[in-house]
């Protein structure tokens, strides 16, 4: 079965191939027939789906814009604020408290180009894990091995691309959220620039490091997507007034004129082989052999675990106090030894961030996009918990974001792309670029699709 992606959804519907409703009403009931499965899903929207389809419809019928996205269904992980329902952030707590109000600004901004929301997806509880294995709301299974995980802590997001229920979603990075999922889902995932795509109506967790973005199965899409969504927002502090800079026109120029290299010392360990495998065949396709080190790579993640858990224990300090009973386990733990960092090494972490930050700015001043691993293994089984790499036994769950952290600490744009890979489970490269820099990613991401080294297959089943 093949299954379009948005850009074809939309154009179908807007040429009357299809209506926005049937579109709707498909992609509601192969969530119904395969959600149990994967365990994507906190809440499927169908009436009010249904309801906004209609309204696309009508739409064409009078002659009026349906917009870019015309009756292309999606989801959002549920740290999204969606109207009329809780913003459950992965958690027990949340649910006890009142429906949303309003959308967040991101899904709003994608109903005004016509997309159609059918649902919130399953996540770690307060987005604080990698692997989607959520106490409360079960483990989101990934659709390319079933007794694997999906990837955090926006599996739900990741998954639900990679097995054809949604053609994209929505999910947040704080330390690899984005790229982990994608990664291990075999999927397309943006983490912009930190402040480049506004984060109101978006649960916290780190709000210093919290970055929201797309997830598809096409560079296009990715691209399409970022373009709409950008914009300044008065009502995020941190979102950029910076004018939009759109990058579909520009995923045509490919590679040429970049200066590209491969990240060495610290990206270049510490992982399986077939990782950095796949890491030079990326490298190969693009005709790069030059490898740059972005210093003290392994300091910045271990300043971005003291800037995490710092903040996120302060965010949840009240519930910690008065319910610890009701969080998982595992997050409850990181966030109380999170309230007992010293403040000294918070303020530490953070001068540590701005010299790293000035660090990698010069090593992009030399070239304009680096290629790393996503991860350091494919998906680990459910309910595993430690893995050997390099010789090394460790935990999975801090574990699958070494390489994902030190770049989140500065809030570069970095797009996973997924290698392909014949009959195997899913490994995804970084690409990353100074800020503000998305086009130069999804131009590099854009060549490799179309030379065939990277692809997101529908896991059909």
């Amino acid at each position: 079965m093949t299954i379009p992606d948005a850009t074809q959804i939309a154009i179908a519907v807007r040429n009357r191939e299809v209506t926005a409703k049937s579109v709707t009403a498909a992609t509601l009931a192969r969530i119904a027939e395969q959600n149990q499965t994967y365990n994507c899903f906190t809440t499927v929207l169908s009436e009010s789906a249904l309801e906004d389809a209609d309204r696309i419809d009508q739409k064409i019928a009078t002659g009026e814009d349906p917009g870019a996205l015309a009756g292309v269904p999606f989801a959002v992980k549920d740290l999204f604020d969606v109207a009329g329902i809780p913003t459950l952030a992965g958690s027990k707590i949340n649910a006890e408290k009142p429906p949303a109000t309003q959308d967040a600004t991101l899904i709003k901004r994608l109903k005004q180009a016509g997309a159609i929301l059918v649902g919130a997806l399953n996540m770690d509880e307060f987005a604080y894990g990698f692997t989607t294995e959520n106490a409360h709301y079960g483990a989101t299974r990934n659709p390319h091995d079933l007794d694997r995980v999906a990837g955090g802590s926006s599996g739900g997001s990741a998954a639900a691309i990679a097995a054809g229920l949604v053609p994209f979603s929505l999910g947040s990075d704080t330390n690899g959220s984005i790229r982990v999922p994608s990664s291990l889902c075999g999927i397309f995932g943006l983490k912009p620039t930190y402040g480049r795509l506004s984060r109101s109506g978006a649960y916290p967790f780190v709000s210093s490091l919290d970055h929201v973005g797309p997830f598809a199965r096409s560079t296009r899409d990715i691209a399409l997507l970022f373009d709409l969504m950008q914009g300044y927002d008065p009502s995020d502090p941190v979102c950029t007034q910076r004018s939009p800079e759109f990058c579909l026109p520009e995923l045509s120029k490919g590679s040429e004129g970049l200066r590209i290299a491969i990240a060495d010392e610290y990206f270049a360990q510490g992982a399986d082989p077939e990782v950095f495998a796949a890491v030079e065949q990326i490298a190969q396709a693009l005709g790069v052999s030059q490898r740059v080190t972005l210093p003290a790579a392994g300091r910045a993640r271990a300043a971005a675990f003291v800037i995490t858990a710092t903040e996120g224990a302060n965010l949840h300090f009240e519930e910690l106090r008065t319910r610890p009973q009701d969080f998982d386990f595992a997050v409850r733990d990181r966030l109380l030894a999170g309230a007992l960092v010293p403040g000294h090494w918070y303020l530490q972490a953070q001068r540590f961030r701005q010299w790293f930050r000035n660090r990698v700015r010069e090593v992009f001043q030399e070239v304009d996009v680096i290629l790393a691993p996503s991860t350091p293994c494919v998906a680990p089984r459910i309910g595993q918990q430690m893995m050997t790499l390099d010789g090394r036994e460790m935990l999975v769950r801090p574990n699958l974001g070494v390489f994902t952290q030190p770049l989140s600490f500065i809030g570069l744009p970095i797009i996973s792309v997924p290698v392909k890979r014949s009959g195997q489970l899913p490994i995804g490269v970084q690409v990353i670029a100074a800020p503000y820099q998305e086009a130069l990613v999804l131009r590099v991401a854009a060549e490799l699709e179309a030379q065939g080294i990277v692809a997101a297959p529908v896991n059909d089943r």
